[in-house]
């Protein structure tokens, strides 16, 4: 099951989001292009990503937001950058555009933080803008619990789009991130599963505010539990046949 779009996209311009995507693409544009070998991407890791056990002797806080910014993959980026286009932007809409960067970073700057408590001497970095995009889901979760999110669901040989409830989507996910941080083990990497799940935690946390000023329970009477727009056209037909590679 993995998001490919809400059915509601903001009227305004998403600047913020779109510049975020943006200064991310181009800064793993830039590391495919000039680091040539192993050595350049280890010491850019240790200059930049956050390392635990780096944060523990008080050094290089400044990693709690530049490890914000780095990707260890195309797939890497590629799914969190949809997550952040899939999100952002009715939250941006909502909160205006310097609001909604500062909560972005404070989102990612927990997220690390939060990785950093469970393993606070491990020499493993921590990079990658998951942190700041599940702050982003988790305020998501309370603005728009009743969005419709188009989910791509893998049914052996057809990939079927349903719409699904964002309260669903995004509960799934963070019990996912739970339940995989409690069965990793700190000692040898992998995806930083407390990253997620704090971020998410602390979005959901600080956009609270917001959904009070604009009613709270009463916010969602009068929007339904939606983005307060009209939805998007439908994508087309549900069903797509998958192409077989040959042997």
């Amino acid at each position: 099951m993995f998001p490919i779009r809400d059915h509601n996209p903001s009227q305004a311009k998403p600047w913020v989001t779109w510049s975020l995507i943006a200064i991310n693409v181009a800064i793993y544009l830039w590391m495919v292009v000039a680091l040539d070998t192993g050595e350049d991407l280890a010491r850019l890791y240790y200059d930049w990503a956050m390392i635990p056990a780096r944060l523990s002797q008080a050094e290089n806080p400044v990693a709690l937001v530049s490890a914000l910014f780095l990707h260890g993959g195309i797939l890497h980026l590629a799914g969190n950058m949809l997550f952040l286009f899939i999100f952002g932007d009715n939250l941006e809409e909502q909160m205006g555009h310097g609001l909604y960067l500062g909560f972005y970073l404070a989102s990612g700057i927990a997220a690390n933080l939060a990785q950093f408590g469970t393993e606070p001497f491990s020499p493993i970095p921590t990079i990658g803008a998951s942190g700041a995009i599940a702050g982003v889901m988790g305020g998501y979760l309370l603005m728009f619990p009743r969005a419709r999110i188009d989910v791509l669901v893998f049914l052996i040989v057809i990939l079927k789009l349903v719409p699904v409830p964002a309260w669903a989507v995004l509960a799934v996910w963070f019990g996912l991130q739970v339940l995989g941080g409690i069965g990793a083990d700190a000692a040898t990497g992998g995806v930083a599963y407390w990253a997620h799940a704090g971020g998410f935690a602390v979005g959901l946390v600080l956009a609270l505010p917001l959904w009070l000023r604009r009613g709270g329970p009463a916010f969602w009477a009068r929007t339904h539990g939606v983005p307060p727009h009209a939805a998007a056209p439908p994508l087309g037909r549900s069903n797509i046949p998958v192409v077989r590679r040959r042997r």
